[in-house]
């Protein structure tokens, strides 16, 4: 993707499996908007392929939109509606929706049901959100940095919710997000956007191979902490057992977090 002589995104080489809960990673100005937009069918790519359900996102049909739900960062519209008035008119555009009451009552909205929508909480809002991007039954789920400004209760029932939806629904949601953490609870994989590039793409343990970001064995000896970073953490563990011909005090081994992983990998691009 090119903007004049700008190159935005250049080889963006990415594949995400139906009923997966991927998630797209990356320092602001790396491209994630316009990877997702491409994909959506907002934005029209300069070159290379794009599949999306088995169509072009550039020559979609009305029908082939059907299948997809959109959750925006922010949304300020609609404040006037009633939240199931508001939930069965975006419904009736499409054949099959899912029952308002019934997707409010899982939604744990029921009680806000004939609320106005700008009386919402936050974490009511975005769960609005996620109800108006999936009343359609799509197949494929786009959230954009869906728990920005979430208490953690809120963002614990957000988690759940999501969870819930790719194993009973088989949607694939796409996620991207800030929140290293999230990603790591969430995500059954990882895809890490840097400089208009996917520089890697795997599980959190894969990604910490790739970038080879060493754990922390710690243990006690002669009344001290000792720390050592190893590639290979369980050797380490067994060659203190040999060596204190027993269990070892206070043996901890601490493997890194997508979070060290990514500010590793970041840390080298940059």
């Amino acid at each position: 993707m090119t903007y004049g002589s700008a190159e935005v995104l250049r080889g963006v080489d990415l594949q995400i499996r139906r009923g997966e809960i991927f998630t797209l990673l990356g320092p602001n100005g790396a491209g994630k908007t316009t990877t997702i937009e491409i994909l959506e069918g907002f934005r029209n790519r300069s070159a290379g392929e794009v599949s999306v359900l088995g169509a072009d996102p550039e020559k979609a049909t009305e029908a082939w939109r059907a299948k997809l739900g959109i959750v925006l960062q922010s949304w300020r519209d609609h404040g006037r509606w009633g939240v199931r008035e508001l939930l069965g008119h975006i419904g009736s555009f499409y054949d099959d929706p899912h029952d308002p009451d019934r997707l409010l009552a899982d939604l744990g909205l029921t009680a806000q049901a004939d609320q106005r929508v700008s009386r919402l909480s936050g974490g009511q809002r975005r769960r609005l959100d996620v109800a108006l991007g999936i009343v359609g039954r799509p197949e494929l789920l786009f959230l954009d940095e869906p728990t920005t400004g979430f208490d953690p209760e809120a963002r614990r029932e957000f988690h759940l919710l999501i969870e819930r939806l790719a194993a009973d629904e088989g949607i694939t949601v796409l996620l991207t997000t800030h929140d290293l953490a999230e990603a790591e609870k969430l995500a059954h994989r990882t895809a890490i956007l840097v400089g208009g590039e996917i520089a890697v793409c795997g599980t959190p343990s894969e990604l910490a191979r790739h970038v080879q970001t060493g754990s922390h064995v710690r243990w006690i000896e002669d009344g001290r902490e000792k720390v050592l970073r190893t590639e290979d953490p369980s050797r380490a563990a067994w060659e203190l057992h040999r060596r204190f011909e027993g269990p070892v005090p206070g043996l901890e081994i601490r493997r890194p977090s997508l979070e060290e992983s990514y500010l590793e990998l970041i840390g080298r691009a940059a």
